[in-house]
């Protein structure tokens, strides 16, 4: 996964992006519908004002969804799209 970060814009934006090297599309769907529930619950500890992008890599279509959760919080732990505590 590769991760974009565009910062101080007006609002909080996401966007993914899946080619079909990924799988078919029930895999790209389900990709998409894990990654989309994983910024809903890590939102409310992001920084405000920026615009994400995600690119999925081929790969990703046969990992669990703990290890695209980790590889998420690594990526923006990096990029600092994580408010300090």
């Amino acid at each position: 996964m590769i991760m974009g970060v565009y910062r101080d814009r007006p609002s909080t934006r996401f966007g993914l992006i899946t080619s079909r090297r990924v799988g078919n599309a029930v895999v790209r769907n389900r990709l998409r519908r894990r990654l989309r529930e994983m910024l809903r619950l890590a939102q409310p500890g992001m920084v405000q004002g920026l615009w994400i992008v995600l690119i999925v890599r081929a790969a990703a279509g046969n990992v669990k969804h703990d290890a695209l959760r980790s590889e998420f919080v690594a990526l923006g732990n990096k990029a600092g799209i994580f408010e300090k505590p």
